[in-house]
């Protein structure tokens, strides 16, 4: 053995056993290997970057308002909204920053990455060190999810519809917020996030598993790292000891880059600074010189892959199955957690289809199968992976029905407006309408029924083709268990529907106490003010409803319905000079459209305001005298 491979502790302690080794080539064992000196330094960096985090939402939660999340996801929003926030500009300092140091932001400054060196940290404590997963395709992964977040919506933008809005948007200042929540999964949502893009994936596929194989931020530091003159480079003083690369847990061959390189050009580095500390020779160094776009590609390094070709093509369309099935299923699956469920789910389909083939296979200290024979543990892994693709598979299933029923409800083109105008807006109904309706509520029931979680984005939906298709009971009925799954504005929304359908229902008590509910959660939601309004004038408490409406007109003077509602109510009461005011302004901005004189007209009509529902209904027959056969 050559003296170098041995650090200087070890050389005290005496010979290294040669009998095991970490390499083909290296007989040195893993106790061999002298401890990082940085790793506590990272995890000092990684714990206070948690610790900041943490007081930034206690901060939020005191103040009621604080800076944006600094989140790179929220860089979406400055794209395709022109909203400048936190986010954008950590994002894109951090990509400058790899630009010219390489890609160290994510190895000392992620919080995803330091769950995953905390749960690797725990499985080692149960003596499993975590075992790298390496395929040939997955690794794109990180760079199409980037693609898709960041550049995809606005190549979208440019290629379908160029000329109803700029390409770029009018940028706007949202650095600081006071919803600071609005963009993150709830907290049943983010605990299962958090265990299945922490601990499993590390389980499964390495301690760097999600960075290797789901971040999407990673594809583009990945490739600013490739046009970094900071990389981890070698003197002359490296034995090729392995030392190096048995400490990287990123899976990077440091010891084979650096003898072929003069330095890593992995764009998988994270420049921990590991390999660096525990070298025993001091020959690994972070410096600047070439990046790796200017290094001659060399076929030199061979890797060792954990899945042949045909497996990895096998993997690759489990993958995408599996991705298309789980994201936004029950509206609760977000894009982040949908790859590193797919990961998962890719792993467990190879290895479990090498466990029906293989004479022998082992993971991490089990013996999963032995001389062709299945072992307890081997049909524990198989049972845990049935049940695991099992539920992919049904995520799938009622996932079809969820975008089914999301295409057809796209597909309706009777108005709100003009469909809340009465009880029965069949009349109203397109032939499309009519073909839509059947098949969104069909689609809709089967994931609802068949679901095992609820779909608070869905039942609104469903609760909207009921209505449309005359149950307007089943339909409130809907809504209210919509809402009690909702917070926000899709609680206030949902509420609100609830109460205008309640008007037309003639529930009016129970409709204002919905509409009172929608306006808790929205206060500034006028269409609920506006039928809270109604509610109160058929409950008789008229002064109480002009009031309503007399402050939503203050807060949005173009309001035609409202301003018509005054002046109906004005002039009931004998107030005419204040209708006619309203009656004038409400004209001033009435579209001379025939449906829509026809819904105010219909809406007036409710209300007992007769003779300004008739002007409306005959100013829709003079522009098409075909609404005579609707009267």
């Amino acid at each position: 053995m050559k003296s170098g491979c041995i650090s200087r502790e070890v050389k005290k302690q005496g010979a290294i056993s040669r009998h095991v080794g970490i390499f083909k080539n290296s007989p040195v064992h893993k106790s061999g290997i002298r401890k990082s000196k940085t790793s506590r330094w990272r995890a000092t960096a990684l714990i206070l970057l948690n610790l900041l985090m943490i007081a930034h939402i206690i901060q939020w939660r005191v103040m009621g308002k604080t800076i944006s999340p600094i989140e790179p996801s929220e860089t979406m929003h400055t794209l395709q909204q022109g909203a400048i926030n936190a986010g954008f500009i950590f994002f894109a300092l951090a990509i400058l920053a790899t630009l010219i140091f390489g890609r160290f932001v994510c190895g000392w400054g992620c919080h995803i990455l330091a769950l995953q060196d905390f749960c690797a940290w725990m499985l080692k404590k149960i003596g499993l060190t975590p075992k790298p997963f390496r395929s040939r395709l997955l690794v794109y992964v990180p760079l199409l999810g980037a693609l898709y977040m960041f550049v995809w919506p606005t190549a979208y933008k440019f290629f379908s519809s160029p000329e109803h809005g700029p390409l770029i948007p009018k940028f706007t200042n949202h650095l600081v917020t006071t919803n600071f929540w609005a963009t993150f999964p709830s907290v049943s949502v983010a605990i299962p996030f958090l265990f299945i893009c922490g601990f499993m994936t590390v389980y499964f596929l390495g301690q760097k598993g999600f960075c290797t194989y789901a971040c999407p931020y990673g594809g583009f530091f990945g490739l600013a790292d490739k046009l970094s003159p900071g990389k981890i480079r070698v003197t002359d003083a490296c034995n090729q000891c392995g030392h190096c690369t048995a400490t990287c847990t990123s899976n990077v061959l440091v010891h084979a880059e650096v003898k072929q390189y003069g330095m890593v050009v992995d764009p998988g580095c994270m420049k921990c600074m590991d390999c660096v500390s525990v070298c025993p020779n001091d020959a690994l160094y972070f410096g600047f010189g070439k990046p790796t776009l200017l290094v001659p590609k060399s076929n030199a390094i061979k890797k060792n892959y954990s899945v042949t070709w045909p497996e990895e093509v096998i993997g690759a369309l489990v993958f995408l199955g599996s991705f298309l099935a789980v994201r936004g299923v029950y509206g609760l699956v977000p894009f982040l957690m949908a790859l590193g469920c797919a990961t998962i789910t890719t792993f467990l389909t190879l290895k479990t289809w090498r466990l029906l083939g293989a004479n022998e296979l082992s993971f991490y200290r089990f013996n999963l199968k032995s001389s062709g024979r299945i072992r307890k543990v081997g049909w524990g892994f198989a049972a845990f992976a049935v049940v695991w693709i099992g539920l992919n598979a049904h995520s799938g299933w009622v996932r079809y029905h969820e975008y089914e029923g999301d295409r057809a409800f796209q597909k309706l083109q009777i108005p709100d407006e003009l469909a809340l105008a009465q009880t029965n807006p069949a009349p109203w109904l397109s032939p499309i309408d009519r073909e839509s309706i059947p098949k969104g509520k069909k689609h809709f029931q089967a994931s609802s029924n068949f679901g095992l979680f609820v779909n608070a984005e869905a039942l609104p939906k469903l609760a909207w083709f009921e209505y449309l298709s005359g149950d307007a009971e089943q339909s409130v009925a809907l809504l209210s268990q919509a809402a009690a799954h909702q917070q926000g504005e899709a609680k206030a929304l949902s509420l609100y529907y609830r109460g205008t359908i309640l008007n037309r229902l003639g529930h009016y008590e129970q409709a204002r106490t919905s509409l009172d509910a929608a306006l808790a959660e929205r206060a500034d939601l006028i269409l609920a003010q506006q039928e809270k309004g109604e509610s109160l004038w058929q409950l008789d408490r008229k002064e109480e409803a002009i009031s309503v409406w007399s402050d939503a007109v203050q807060r949005n003077a173009r309001l035609v319905l409202a301003n018509n509602q005054l002046a109906g109510a004005e002039r009931s009461l004998g107030r005419f000079e204040e209708a006619i005011a309203h009656e004038k302004q409400a004209d001033q901005f009435t579209p001379d459209n025939p449906l829509y004189h026809w819904m105010i007209g219909l809406r007036l009509q409710h209300l007992g305001m007769n003779e300004l529902a008739e002007k409306h209904f005959q100013r829709a027959i003079q522009l098409d005298p075909g609404f005579e056969t609707r009267r």
